[in-house]
Order: C-alpha cells, then structure tokens, then sequence
C-alpha cells in the first residue's frame, strides 16, 4: 500500500465546503479579454486596501457594468483561485499568488438568500481562504489546533458582491458576522445602496468608507478601445480621422460603461468577420449598435 502523503488532509479541505465537495466554478471562457489596469481600478484597489488595513466595512457603488465586480474579483485573484479549485481535492499545484496576497474572500448572494444560508455561507467563503494562507505557510490544515485559521483569522477582507439583493434580516446577519470576526467587508451594489443603508443606523455607524465606482474617462476609453483594437490585431491612430470617427462613435454609443464596450466589440468582431473588412470604421461600429438592445 503507498504511503500516504501528510499533506492529503490539507488539500481535502482546500477543496470541500467543510466535509462537502463543492461544485466545480465553470471554466474561464476563451474569448474572455484581458483584465484593463485602469485609473477607477486603481482606485478601488485603494480603497479595498483601506477597509481590509483599517478592518471598517466599506461601500462601493456605482451604475451596472462600470467595472465594479471585475475590479473586486482582481483585487481577490478570485479567477485565479476558482481555477485552482477546478483540479480537484488532490491538487498539488501552488495556491495562486495573489490569493495569498490578497487574503480576500469574494462572495455573491442569491436573489433569494436567507439570513441561514448566509450564516453557514460566509463562514465556509471566508475558512477556505484562511485554510489556503495556512496551507501555504505551513505545508498543512489542522483546524483543532489552528484557531485562526478555524475562525477565518487570516481572511483580512470579505467583498459581498450584488449586496442589492440582500434584504434587512440579511443585512443584520453579515453586520453579526462582521462583528464576530476580525476583517474588513465591502458591499458592492448599485447607486442609492449608500442611502438605503443609512436607514440601519447599527449597520451604517459602523460603516468608515465609501467608493463611488464611475464610468471610464474620455483618455481611459481611448486606452481601453487601443487594447481591443490591438486584440483584433489592429493599430489605433487617434491623428487618423477614420479611427478617430470610431473612438467617437464607441464614446457615443457606450459613455465609457466597461461592459457595453466589451459587446459592442463581440457584435464588431463579427461584422468585420461575416464582412472581411480591415479596419474598424464608424459605419462598423454603428452597425454593430444596432445588433444590441441598449437601454436609454
């Protein structure tokens, strides 16, 4: 019989929701673009390291495809350790880096979460993350003798994505968790989630910042399109007017909203595709705009 290997326990709890093998995260699409290093990325980033620093919850809000979530999940590296755990309970592969880094735990409720999912949820999010920053320092998992790791100690910060879905007794529940642990916690939602929450004055004294997530800028969308256009293996010349006429109608078209960039250039791709075409004009931009349902 083969020896067996005395890091076998660690990686099983890796890889289980306490005794629970979790389902597998769907793998990273082909196509996905490159994560965009961008000024409102660098804030967050800012602003992430100030709640997980200083242990407050924060606030983070802005209108939907902004970039909020993908600047969260980069923040976390939680691409990064999905993929990871996609390998399985016997995984020998290093934990990612930046999970290391970052010891961030990102979560997304359901729309119809309850206050007990969410107590036994959070707890199990945030113990995987301390298990792998224990796992990576010490070569094993031992939750009898590790209380830190046990009470997701070395999780420095929690980001609650769509907190729009939670509603008041959920609300109190992660305020209760809060409490009882000592990390930071962001809640990422829509504009207007800042006001709604003054209307639960424990919840809110405890709040120490908040980040207003906006659109791109005129120079980072003009950054943003040179990557895209370069993806297409194409040059951007913004002294060339037909270039110039297309950053124009894509600023037009998306007002600098990161996610509608990113379909406005699968329906271009396609056009100059189905077309054979070179370059991107205005007339392929304005075509691509009318494959889209853009709301006013």
């Amino acid at each position: 019989m083969p020896a067996k290997d005395e890091n076998d326990d660690g990686r099983r709890f890796l890889s289980a929701d306490l005794g629970e093998i979790s389902a597998a995260p769907p793998p990273v699409p082909p196509d996905t673009p490159a994560f965009l290093i961008t000024k409102e990325h660098r804030r967050f980033t800012e602003f992430a390291t100030a709640v997980r620093t200083n242990r407050h919850i924060g606030v983070c809000y802005g209108p939907p495809g902004v970039g909020k979530t993908l600047s969260a999940r980069a923040y976390a590296g939680t691409t990064e350790w999905e993929q990871w755990q996609r390998t399985g309970q016997t995984n020998t592969e290093p934990i990612p880096p930046r999970v290391l880094e970052a010891r961030t735990a990102f979560w997304t409720p359901t729309v119809t979460i309850s206050p007990r999912e969410i107590d036994r949820q959070l707890p199990r999010t945030c113990q995987r993350i301390s298990w792998a920053v224990e796992y990576a320092q010490d070569g094993n998992i031992d939750v009898f003798e590790h209380r830190d790791s046990r009470a997701s100690g070395l999780t420095e910060l929690l980001i609650i994505d769509e907190a729009d879905r939670l509603k008041p007794p959920a609300l109190e529940q992660v305020r209760d968790y809060y409490d009882r642990h000592t990390m930071g916690v962001i809640l990422i939602g829509m504009p207007g989630i800042e006001k709604r929450l003054a209307r639960y004055p424990q919840l809110y004294s405890r709040i120490g910042f908040a980040h207003h997530y906006r659109t791109l800028s005129t120079e980072e969308l003009t950054f943003v399109l040179a990557n895209r256009w370069q993806e297409l293996g194409l040059t951007i010349d913004p002294h060339d007017f037909t270039d110039a006429e297309a950053i124009a109608a894509v600023a037009g078209i998306t007002n600098g909203n990161f996610r509608l960039i990113q379909r406005l250039f699968t329906q271009i791709t396609r056009i100059r595709d189905i077309n054979q075409l070179n370059n991107i004009t205005k007339e392929v931009v304005e075509a691509a705009r009318e494959t889209l349902l853009i709301g006013t």
